[in-house]
């Protein structure tokens, strides 16, 4: 089995419409020690599918409109933030604590790129003023598993690199190995509501749809980024005093709007975009939404019909199922950062693939989800995590069927300009293509929490 077909398997999608997507394949594109190409390519074509399905489904066509996944542009967006200019500018990814460190026996990974993780980092090290060479000298002295363990405690954010042999006998990693890649569940017997059909062009099978978008960093907000290109009108909330990093929104926040809302103290206006959402996706470390009465059951008790997407670092299960998480720190403890390294030091994939393959797949259950919903209603729960995206990468050996070939030969062609309110842009143009579906978003972003919390229409 190819890896799109295992992912549309995933899906629950009907094997008959693969014979519609066909792929340019680019020698050269996220070049890796695993098959990296492949899971791209394979995410990207299960969610254009997905979204060619329910726009067929909801236009009334005869046909599902063809798919056609090209290499280069799965690679040059799976590396969007890297190839992202604001009026020429460069982001900064990674912040200087946020990297592999040497301990005493071995490696750990980091991450710190927020405020309140690189003081809970330091705290834990007992280092106040976050000199890194002092961090190293402190690191080196201790190791892995105890600083794994001493910064989880403090609330940071650091994992040791383990061999794929080591993770393979985590209790973790058993915990994920026996969950599907994605997991779906019906939550009740209410119908949906009933989307209008779909005229003119282009073709935009989310259009008329409302997702309350409750993600941060890359995976989720890539997912709703998605949905967006799609059509919706996608709102992405954020707690006042959680502020997101404004290179990575800018990135992410294609196509949607951004409002801050304390749940706490404006619960009436949260309560009435949830009554009028068809989609909530959350990207909260698990149980951590519980608490403002926002678990998939409890959202959807009070809007039946809801789907609602769950995102996790780790999973919702097992020991690790509470853990905050990141693509860079899942890469370093399953083994992906040992295979892709050398023996003196750990390595990393071309591209944060966990990230990007999770949200594109993410989109792509909300979609088949929202195409199963119009015919058999109901509300739905659907879930991913990125420790089971690594375990679908470090077993896939699919080579997928090519249609064509040729070279990847850098990103140009798939790379654009446009004016927006946080200055000029260059950006990567969206992947998910389909004959007759959009080319690019409507809208460029705005600036972070500035969006009033309403729906647009």
């Amino acid at each position: 089995m190819t890896d799109i077909e295992c992912a549309w398997s995933e899906l629950g999608g009907d094997p008959e419409l693969l014979a519609g997507v066909s792929t340019v394949v680019r020698e050269g594109a996220l070049a890796a020690r695993l098959p990296v190409r492949e899971l791209a390519r394979a995410c990207v074509g299960a969610c254009a599918l997905a979204a060619a399905e329910l726009g067929a489904r909801r236009a009334g066509l005869a046909r599902v409109p063809r798919v056609r996944v090209d290499d280069g542009a799965v690679a040059t967006a799976f590396v969007s933030e890297r190839h992202l200019l604001v009026d020429g500018r460069a982001p900064v990814a990674f912040a200087p604590l946020s990297r592999f460190w040497r301990t005493a026996d071995g490696w750990v990974r980091t991450h710190a790129n927020y405020p309140h993780h690189r003081e809970r980092l330091l705290r834990a090290l007992e280092v106040p003023d976050g000199d890194p060479a002092t961090v190293g000298a402190v690191l080196a002295e201790r190791s892995a598993l105890e600083v794994e363990e001493a910064v989880y405690a403090a609330g940071g954010l650091a994992v040791a690199l383990r061999t794929p042999g080591q993770w393979a006998t985590h209790e973790q990693a058993a915990a994920v190995a026996r969950r599907p890649l994605v997991e779906a569940e019906r939550l009740d017997t209410a119908r949906a509501r009933a989307l209008p059909p779909l005229t003119g062009t282009p073709l935009l099978p989310a259009a008329g749809l409302r997702v309350l978008d409750l993600t941060r960093v890359i995976a989720g907000p890539v997912a709703t980024r998605v949905l967006a290109l799609l059509g919706a009108d996608v709102l992405r909330v954020d707690a006042p005093g959680l502020p997101e990093l404004p290179d990575q929104h800018a990135d992410t926040g294609f196509g949607k709007r951004s409002a801050v809302l304390d749940l706490t103290a404006d619960r009436h206006t949260f309560e009435e975009l949830l009554g009028a959402a068809d989609v909530v996706v959350t990207g909260y470390r698990p149980g951590a939404l519980d608490r403002f009465g926002l678990s998939p059951e409890a959202l959807v008790a009070r809007r039946p019909g809801l789907v609602v997407a769950q995102l996790s670092a780790w999973g919702a299960y097992g020991p690790w199922g509470a853990r905050r998480g990141f693509d860079s720190l899942v890469q370093a403890a399953t083994g992906i950062a040992a295979i892709e390294g050398e023996p003196e030091r750990p390595g990393a994939l071309p591209a944060q693939a966990l990230d990007h393959g999770t949200g594109y797949l993410l989109a792509a259950a909300v979609l088949r989800a929202l195409t199963e919903q119009s015919s058999a209603g109901y509300g739905r729960v659907v879930r991913m995590a990125l420790a089971r995206t690594a375990a679908w990468l470090t077993k896939s050996a699919g080579t997928g069927k090519p249609a064509e070939g040729a070279t990847h030969s850098g990103p140009d062609a798939w790379l654009t300009e446009t004016d927006s309110g946080l200055g000029r842009l260059r950006y990567a143009l969206p992947p998910v293509t389909f004959d007759g579906g959009p080319a690019d978003w409507e809208r460029p972003p705005g600036a972070w929490g500035t969006d009033p919390a309403r729906w647009a229409g």
